[in-house]
């Protein structure tokens, strides 16, 4: 952890323009042209989003499945690893207040990335760690990143984590969202969500909203 925090003061500055692929609507991007998207897979998608909808800037985070062959896949198809879905949050954040590389530092501490295909006990293609970038800029940091991370020995594995386009997204369903704070006494939630989030709000506590 300690070697991972020292890299991360580095800056990144990476920036260019790309058409986007966007699924917020055009009236929020209206109303405020700071807010961006960004969408994650890092295991469990109800981990994922108890993580980010705690950071200050983070307006909005929900849970879905991104990468797969099949259009609207149910929560049971994505269980059998077969879809090529990875479950996901996408998560809109307003870049005056918390930048892509502050969501990719989170991003890279608050799972392992070293293993394939595979958190903890959650073991499939579903899990697995992925950026799903939505531009060219998200892109190159996320590479750059990555790459800055191996060869600090940040890890003492090398980094897994598939960079790839967004090419589609689906929103899980109602009962997905908004789990951990839904369910905070669920066998799942306080055994596996609790100690990260112990772990998380400790390490970022002055990035918390």
């Amino acid at each position: 952890m300690k070697k991972i925090l020292a890299f991360i003061t580095l800056a990144l500055g990476v920036s260019t323009s790309f058409s986007a692929i966007t699924t917020i609507e055009e009236k929020e991007m209206e109303k405020n042209e700071n807010l961006k998207e960004v969408t994650f897979g890092a295991g469990c998608f109800w981990c994922i989003e108890a993580v980010f909808e705690e950071l200050k800037g983070v307006v909005t985070v929900t849970s879905g499945y991104s990468g797969g062959q099949i259009e609207n896949p149910t929560y049971e198809q994505i269980c059998t690893g077969t879809t090529g879905h990875a479950e996901v949050a996408r998560i809109v954040y307003d870049a005056d207040v918390i930048s892509f590389k502050e969501l990719l530092e989170v991003f890279w501490q608050t799972h392992d990335p070293t293993t394939l295909n595979r958190q903890g006990n959650d073991v499939g293609t579903q899990y697995r760690s992925v950026i799903f970038y939505h531009n060219q800029s998200q892109k190159e940091q996320a590479e750059h990143f990555k790459e800055e991370l191996n060869k600090s020995g940040a890890f003492s594995s090398p980094i897994v984590t598939e960079i790839t386009p967004l090419d589609n997204y689906y929103k899980a369903e109602k009962y997905h969202q908004n789990y951990y704070s839904i369910n905070p006494n669920q066998g799942y939630c306080q055994y596996v969500i609790a100690p990260k989030m112990e772990k998380f709000r400790k390490a970022f506590k002055e990035k918390l909203k």
